[in-house]
């Protein structure tokens, strides 16, 4: 799932090393110069041990240079002299010169974040950096399909209506093998969602692996520029008020408003949020939307390394907090981050029930940090979410009061179960 970075003001600081470490790249980005111009220590290597031949008696020289040592933070000299080694050593002996110092810049501070063995830990190149917060602004250029980056190879979970996507034929489940004939096998699969947006008007060629098909299917999927409604309700015959929030970005909160404006005069006999397929977006939406249907309390918790936590609760005054209009919230296996911050919410305060499948189980905060000098963003895990009840989401998630399922050819049918689920159990709460 596609998890996107909160509006928090960056409050955690750092762990000291981390701190450090950052500040070792930052030298590493200015001291590019003067490496790549040649101010490197020169060494002999040793001759290896053959019988006949003189063995040399002086010890290889250390390939750390003095003004690299003194660079470094005293306590941390010993641990960084393999990485300025390496350094070095790669600017005096690979055959391709001059190497680009940038790159290895960047491939350094990516290997640092894989290095934490956290799959939610990472760096992002600039372009993808931007390419990355571009649904949660609204707007974007693509082919208008939601996609889970969690897998293997990035998967459509659902095309957009109406959309490119659509109109090529992509189904739910399908997975992207190959992208402009670059093979996507061992590419992560944000990185290949950003190689799938693109200029309106320009063509992406997509490989499909479709469970249940002998064969690869091949797709030409001409981009348009995709407008995003991240929220949006309408009446459902039943006279129960249907809400669906797509992601938690800039525009959801006052396009929720827009809808509960239409909505709550109508007098609704309940409430049902979608928040199926919803890979998250920012915390602090995540909090607006949840106080929209509850009145007070706590909306979560979170949780530090350190032992400390941040408590979020309602902010006041929501639109839909009446509790004698029953709620039901809709998630599924796509339901991750900021979704499970409100359903989790709404169940464990009993102000809604779930339907549905188990969510997706990413507890977890990150913050998108950018990196000075335009040279992307890396984000870090810096706490864990708790529900009201201190229930942790993290890799369990959050389990359905009632389980449906919903199947692809219930899809392809065009029924959706879930929801008709829904209806009949607000229908039993106010006892009709």
């Amino acid at each position: 799932m596609v998890s996107f970075p909160s509006k928090q003001e960056l409050e955690v600081v750092l762990d000291k090393t981390l701190k450090y470490i950052f500040v070792i790249l930052v030298i590493v980005v200015v001291a590019l110069g003067s490496f790549a111009g040649g101010f490197i220590t020169g060494h002999v290597f040793p001759v290896a041990n053959i019988p006949g031949l003189p063995q040399p008696a002086a010890v290889t020289p250390p390939t750390v240079s003095p003004q690299q040592q003194s660079a470094t933070p005293p306590e941390l000299q010993n641990l960084f002299s393999p990485f300025w080694e390496a350094w070095t050593l790669v600017h005096e002996n690979y055959v391709d010169q001059p190497v680009n110092d940038v790159e290895l810049m960047r491939g350094a501070i990516g290997g640092m974040m894989e290095a934490l063995g956290d799959q939610h830990s990472s760096y992002m190149n600039p372009k993808d950096f931007a390419d990355a917060n571009a649904g949660l602004e609204g707007e974007y250029e693509g082919i208008g399909a939601y996609v889970d980056t969690t897998t293997e190879y990035l998967t459509i979970t659902s095309p957009m209506p109406g959309s490119p996507a659509e109109k090529a034929g992509l189904q739910p489940g399908d997975q992207v093998v190959a992208i402009d004939g670059e093979d996507m096998t061992g590419i992560n699969a944000e990185v290949a969602r950003t190689k799938v947006l693109g200029p309106a008007n320009t063509v992406v060629h997509l490989t499909i692996f479709r469970e249940g098909e002998d064969k690869l299917l091949e797709f030409d999927v001409t981009r348009e520029k995709i407008s995003i409604k991240s929220a949006s309700g309408k009446m459902l015959d039943s006279g129960v008020a249907y809400i669906q929030v797509t992601t938690f970005g800039d525009k959801t909160t006052p396009e929720l408003l827009q809808a509960l404006n239409e909505l709550m005069p109508q007098n609704p006999k309940g409430i049902i949020l979608d928040l199926r397929n919803n890979g998250g977006g920012y915390l602090q939406t995540a909090v607006e939307v949840t106080s929209q249907f509850m009145g007070d309390g706590v909306v979560l918790y979170e949780q530090y390394g350190d032992g400390n936590r941040t408590t979020y609760e309602v902010i006041p005054d929501g639109m839909a907090t009446d509790t004698n209009i029953p709620m039901v919230v809709l998630i599924n296996e796509g339901s991750a981050s900021a979704s499970e911050i409100v359903a989790g919410a709404l169940q464990d305060t009993g102000r809604a029930k779930l339907v549905g499948m188990t969510s997706f189980g990413k507890g977890s905060v990150q913050n998108w940090i950018p990196l000075s000098g335009d040279n992307g963003a890396v984000r870090i895990t810096i706490a864990k979410w708790l529900t009201p009840n201190e229930k942790t989401i993290h890799e369990i998630g959050l389990t359905p009061d009632v389980v449906v399922e919903r199947t692809e050819e219930d899809f392809k049918a065009k029924l959706d179960p879930q929801l008709d689920k829904a209806v009949e159990v607000i229908l039993e709460m106010i006892g009709k």
